[in-house]
């Protein structure tokens, strides 16, 4: 992209008052940034539980990770951020006023499909349901602030019709995580 189109894509980010909009935008742009020197992106964690309550959950960041063994080193990543407006402090960059984390290659425990959704500035891959629900109630179980994403996305599961319950509790199951038992009273605490 010229800085030109870099400039009017972050004056539509900037003024995108929705807050998941907006990090659904950047996030697109930033894929489409990162995917463009053959690094692509998958946005984890709590960015990904925005995404799947709907903005019900905000985390305040985009966090991405790499799929594949190309490194996104320091310099590279402040050559596709800075012309942003980018401002960094250390891995972690303001970009149009959300924060971005540019995080090491995924660990992804699941043969699930990413969730892909098209933005303005290019497709933006989600880890998929199942891992961010059984990686949230992993997270809840030590950390008070975790317990609402956790509940948020448990409530977004159970009214997805595609949401694979099985998986899920393969993933719970797994040596990785091991925590089927919350995951299963948290599902019956929210009443299915």
């Amino acid at each position: 992209m010229t800085q030109e189109e870099l400039d009017k894509a972050r004056a539509d980010i900037e003024t995108t008052s929705d807050l998941l909009e907006r990090a659904l935008k950047l996030a697109g742009l930033v894929t489409s940034l990162f995917q463009a020197r053959g690094i692509p992106l998958v946005v984890v964690g709590g960015s990904a539980v925005e995404f799947y309550t709907e903005g019900g959950y905000m985390s305040g960041d985009i966090d991405f990770c790499r799929r594949s063994l190309v490194g996104a080193s320091p310099r590279l990543v402040k050559e596709l951020l800075a012309p942003l407006g980018g401002h960094s402090s250390g891995r972690n960059w303001m970009v149009c006023g959300l924060c971005i984390d540019i995080l090491g290659i995924l660990e992804l425990e699941t043969a699930k499909e990413f969730r892909i959704v098209e933005t303005p500035y290019g497709k933006v891959r989600f880890i998929p349901p199942e891992l961010a629900l059984v990686e949230r109630v992993f997270y809840s179980i030590d950390s008070e602030e975790c317990v609402a994403s956790a509940r948020q996305m448990m409530a977004s599961a159970l009214e997805d019709p595609d949401f694979d319950w099985a998986e899920a509790e393969r993933l719970a199951a797994s040596p990785d995580f091991d925590i089927l038992g919350e995951m299963k009273r948290l599902r019956e605490e929210m009443g299915k």
